[in-house]
């Protein structure tokens, strides 16, 4: 982390922000989010990748790990700067549930608006002589990434939006003559990708400056995968393990274990880890650099996967006959180091995702490397073991949550788990033992117990300030359909609640 002493965050995606247009955006209700941490005393918001997301409208599932998710540019923006009408956008279907998200009317409904915009901008009136400027050199500046995913945003749209793996032959596998046919045959389409994504980055980089210029930094995320059906693995399949075809050899996942009896299938494609050392991982160079401009800190998920990943034949439809093979280690770190911007004591600005359960190779990758691991006090109260996540086992250099988005919300969690594991819980956080699972100072028991441990950095779920339920909840792992619909409503925020926050903060001294 970038800070030092003890301090404080909340979790919450830009997906879940309020707003009346379907989905959490770069609005006011965003720059309002932001003046509420800073009342509460926070000093981080952490939300999930900021990617256009591809299946099961998963943020892990991205169509690019460079580019930006076009339904976060806020609309309101573009009206104020001519190019969208107030009627325009009122008469648009983005649904009428306040507190989900509906994918498919919004795939319906903002694209058409977003062309609009982007046809506008370019026609007289539209964008200024400066504004034409910036463009443009937005799109030089951007271009190693851009103009791959671009074209392969505007490839995929020709083909009705399917899997690139299913593209005719010449452009699936990249020829340069079909490169060249379809850059030309589809340059308006290329150039609106080109588009959005530069207004997905002005209006980020206003809001991230806005939150930095009142102390709050951006925690983002950093998915170990990318998406098979991506820009990133049409671009450049040497950097994956795929047959000439483009199939893949294996595919990510974890094993069977205590939670998922038949594993975890993600689907994504594997690296190549000894081309990548070959090149001295300067895709991975590349990848860090923008993540590091997009945010102040990068929470790397699934880090236990550098030191070794589960590689599962391709074509299964469970995680369970897959194997161990080696990751890069140390190696990759080591250069991140040399490439990229370092803070004091020479780590870099990162955090690793290390839960599950961690090998001594794993222990040892985090030793060297110097990163915070993460530290989930829904994972500690197992009544039938001590637990590497309860308090009295942490060191200083570690992030505690009472639960991330891949867990149930604090008040569902109490509700849900055994009475053996509720009683041992009870029993360590000196509640009585007949109170209800479903009493709001179970979870102010759990917030507490995160902000008074001895952990350098905590971070709250929303939710779990908002004593929200089960319905709350972002991520189910291993699942499709109901996540990542989750939205706060509006009003939910209140003065009130920022002063309650800031001061259980203070009483442990995570405040200024």
């Amino acid at each position: 982390m970038k800070r030092q002493g003890r301090t404080c965050g909340i979790l919450l995606p830009i997906a879940s922000l309020p707003s009346p247009h379907g989905i959490g955006a770069f609005s006011e209700e965003a720059y309002a989010f932001v003046d509420f941490l800073h009342a509460a005393g926070q000093h981080y918001w952490q939300i999930l990748p900021l990617g256009p997301t591809g299946y099961g409208d998963s943020p892990y599932q991205s169509f690019s790990t460079f580019a930006g998710n076009p339904y976060f540019i806020d609309l309101d923006t573009l009206k104020e700067e001519g190019l969208l009408t107030q009627r325009e956008i009122a008469r648009a279907d983005f649904g009428n549930n306040p507190a989900r998200i509906d994918y498919a009317k919004l795939f319906y409904a903002r694209f058409p608006l977003l062309h609009k915009a982007y046809e506008r901008a370019f026609q007289p009136g539209g964008f200024s002589k400066e504004e034409k400027r910036a463009f443009d050199a937005f799109c030089k500046k951007e271009g190693a990434w851009l103009n791959d995913y671009a074209l392969y945003m505007a490839v995929k749209e020709h083909f009705n939006h399917a899997s690139w793996d299913t593209w005719e032959d010449d452009i699936r596998l990249r020829k340069q003559t079909a490169l060249k046919r379809y850059r030309t045959m589809l340059k308006d389409t290329v150039e609106f990708y080109r588009f959005l994504q530069y207004e997905f980055f002005k209006q980020w980089s206003e809001l991230k400056h806005y939150a930095n210029t009142l102390g709050i930094e951006i925690i983002g995320d950093l998915p170990i995968y990318v998406a098979y059906d991506s820009a990133d693995t049409w671009a450049n399949p040497d950097l994956f393990q795929l047959e000439w075809s483009g199939r893949p050899d294996a595919v990510s996942g974890c094993p069977p274990d205590g939670f998922s009896p038949t594993g975890q299938l993600w689907g994504n494609p594997l690296y190549r880890w000894d081309y990548h050392e070959e090149t001295g991982f300067a895709w991975w160079v590349e990848r860090v650099r923008h993540t590091l401009k997009l945010y102040d800190v990068v929470r790397i998920d699934h880090f236990r996967g550098f030191e070794s990943y589960y590689a599962i034949p391709y074509g299964d439809k469970t995680a369970e006959f897959g194997h161990w093979e080696k990751g890069p280690g140390y190696a990759l770190f080591d250069v991140l180091k040399k490439e990229l911007p370092v803070l004091s004591d020479g780590r870099l600005h990162l955090i690793a995702e290390d839960l599950g359960y961690l090998t001594p190779g794993v222990r040892r990758l985090l030793k060297r490397s110097g990163f915070p691991g993460m530290k989930v006090l829904q994972f500690a109260f197992d009544a039938r073991e001590d637990s590497d996540y309860l308090p009295y086992n942490y060191d200083w250099n570690a992030i505690v949550y009472t639960g991330t988005h891949d867990n149930n919300t604090t008040r569902a969690w109490f509700e849900e788990i055994s009475k053996k594991d509720r009683a041992f819980a009870y029993r360590f956080l000196q509640i009585p033992k007949d109170t209800k699972a479903s009493d709001k100072g179970n979870v102010d028991s759990l917030v507490r117990l995160a902000l008074s441990s001895v952990a350098n950095t905590a971070i709250i779920p929303l939710q779990d300030y908002l004593y929200i339920g089960k319905e709350g909840r972002i991520n189910l792992p291993s699942t499709l359909g109901n996540n990542w619909v989750w939205r706060m409503k509006k009003n939910a925020l209140t003065p009130a609640l920022a002063r309650k926050i800031h001061k259980q903060c203070t009483l442990y001294g995570r405040v200024d």
